[in-house]
């Protein structure tokens, strides 16, 4: 069985645990307390610090069914009409029937909500919510305080961590199953240099993307490396052409790059209204629910709007709200509008989409088993079909909070097996990579050619550069030496060709993905799924799904069946 790697060392040190999770949000740490609670040996991979990733600078909310009048089945309704005829229904009753519970485990955890004075949990909207459902925590700093709350629990419980630690590929046994994984820890780690560890059950928890466009909500840190792990070591992965664009991050000017400061959806839940230059409100008449229509409509709206004035930006315009309530409520938002000289309580905030979330990622099921044994995936590495074709606000801290959990009741479940040896595989492919100096080509290749508006002819264009790109590491010029800038860079460029792949491959407009060309969204021949994998020679191979249900994942023999 032949398998693809990153050039890198052979491992210099190696520990051995029950499981090993990758990644240290929402997810990953979540994974890591329950399992730990039940007293497996647990270690968590962490790419930068234990705060570093993308749960952190999560404003708006987690998103639970937790008011009055509320229901479960209600948010269910919100999350598919969002889906755009995608979501796995299974997944998402899943999502809003345990979300309640495990919102108050959080909370029972240390994770410390904004309070009403009658003191229960307040809660606000966001676009595509008809009820407020949105519970918040420090005004806009709600994943702030989830990460703190997380990562006090996991020191207290002195669960193993290795901070500076970025993975490489996934081991196996003789057998294919998981056997742990390789890493590098950077100087400041526990470890220096290549090692491993070993370990038969792996959660992928390590985060998005974004980084594969200019323009970005995500942290430096968010370069895909899940799901290019995953990748080589054989799991498919699906709907990754469904990016959200953030309708609403704080424009600093053309051709800003890197990650981008947002204004959170919370903002026009409060009563924030988008205007042009001369002040219309271009969002009356286009939805039901005005500024609060799912994000794909308000991001391809704003975009509409700016092609046809001319404009590089619109205006998010929240004076009305006055001093007091910026401060108390948005006192992130406004510190960092005011950083970039820019005062919402006097003027109106100009506001661009940018590169956010992924809705697809690594394919599981509903207990976020992949389709390589041991392996599973959650958070926004993975996919469970929750978001289906554009993910609905708030859903995500809770995604990786239930199949987080999810996850950690299966290997528990099933207990640890260690007999499995890691073996290097006869006949494996080591990838050349790239130059830390590729990375700005990729992603203004992907802004370009593969950002908001996408056509046939743009996504051509983006598939031809990539190659090249790929074509030019691997012939006359000289190869990158390994390291995290050249490992990054190669993985982003793993992602970004399935992305595109699945861009080109998907001829309609569907939720998140706008393609020109065919404006229409067709179910008839498009309410499927895309499921890429990638083979031993290196070619990706896309198929369409039968139906708009995911296809189960191989089922290890070892277990029961999935349901």
């Amino acid at each position: 069985m032949n398998g693809i790697r990153l050039q890198a060392p052979a491992p210099g040190w190696s520990i051995d645990a029950d499981v090993v999770v990758v990644g240290s949000g929402v997810a990953g740490l979540t994974a890591a307390l329950r399992c730990t609670a039940a007293g497996l040996s647990t270690v968590v991979v962490t790419k930068a610090l234990l705060d570093d990733g993308s749960t952190r600078w999560a404003q708006g909310g987690i998103a639970a069914a937790l008011g009055d009048g509320d229901t479960p089945e209600q948010h269910l309704d919100d999350t598919l009409v969002a889906g755009a005829g995608l979501c796995d229904a299974q997944a998402v009753r899943a999502l809003v029937t345990e979300g309640p519970g495990a919102v108050r485990r959080l909370i029972a955890t240390g994770a410390d909500f904004d309070r009403t004075e009658a003191g229960e949990i307040a809660l606000t909207r966001e676009g595509g919510h008809h009820r407020r459902r949105i519970a918040h925590a420090g005004g806009d700093a709600t994943g702030a305080e989830i990460s703190r709350a997380l990562v006090e629990a996991i020191r207290d419980r002195g669960v193993r961590t290795i901070e500076h630690a970025l993975v490489l590929d996934l081991l196996k046994d003789a057998e294919g199953r998981t056997a742990g994984v390789t890493l590098h820890v950077m100087g400041e780690g526990q470890h220096d240099g290549v090692g491993a560890v070993r370990a038969p059950a792996v959660v992928l928890a390590t985060g998005g993307m974004g980084q594969v466009f200019s323009a970005t909500t995500n942290p430096p840190v968010s370069t895909g490396d899940g799901v290019a792990l995953a990748l080589r070591a054989g799991a498919e992965i699906s709907d990754l052409e469904f990016v959200q664009f953030h309708p609403t991050v704080l424009f600093l000017g053309v051709g800003s790059e890197g990650q981008q400061p947002l204004v959170s959806e919370a903002v026009r839940g409060e009563g924030a209204h988008l205007v042009d230059a001369d002040g219309v409100r271009f969002m009356l008449g286009q939805h039901e629910l005005a500024e609060l229509a799912p994000r794909d409509i308000v991001a391809k709206a704003i975009t509409r709007r700016m092609l046809e004035q001319g404009a590089a930006h619109m205006y998010l315009d929240a004076r009305h709200f006055g001093a007091e309530m910026w401060e108390q409520r948005f006192p992130t938002i406004l510190a960092a509008c005011r950083a970039h000289g820019i005062d919402p309580v006097t003027e109106p905030i100009p506001v661009a989409p940018a590169a956010h979330y992924a809705s697809g990622g690594v394919r599981t099921d509903l207990h976020g088993r992949t389709t390589v044994p041991g392996l599973y995936a959650c958070g926004e590495v993975a996919c469970t079909g929750v978001h289906g074709a554009n993910r609905l606000a708030s859903n995500s801290l809770l995604e990786g909070l239930v199949f987080a959990e999810r996850i950690a009741d299966d290997v528990i479940a099933h207990g640890p097996h260690r007999e499995g040896v890691p073996v290097v595989e006869d006949g494996s492919t080591v990838l050349t990579l790239l130059g830390p100096e590729v990375r700005r080509d990729i992603q203004r290749t992907m802004t370009e050619g593969a950002g908001v508006l996408r056509s046939a002819q743009s996504l051509s264009d983006a598939a031809d550069a990539l190659e090249g790109l790929r074509l030019d590491a691997e012939g006359e010029r000289k190869a990158a030496e390994p390291g995290v800038d050249s490992w990054e860079t190669t993985n982003l460029l793993c992602v970004a060709r399935v992305l595109v792949a699945a861009a080109q491959e998907r001829e309609e407009t569907r939720g998140c993905h706008w393609r020109e060309d065919r404006p229409d969204r067709d179910d008839a021949d498009w309410r499927r799924h895309l499921v890429v994998r990638l083979t031993s020679d290196r070619r990706l191979v896309v198929r369409r799904t039968a139906t708009a249900d995911f296809p189960p994942v191989t089922p290890d023999t070892t277990r029961e069946p999935q349901p």
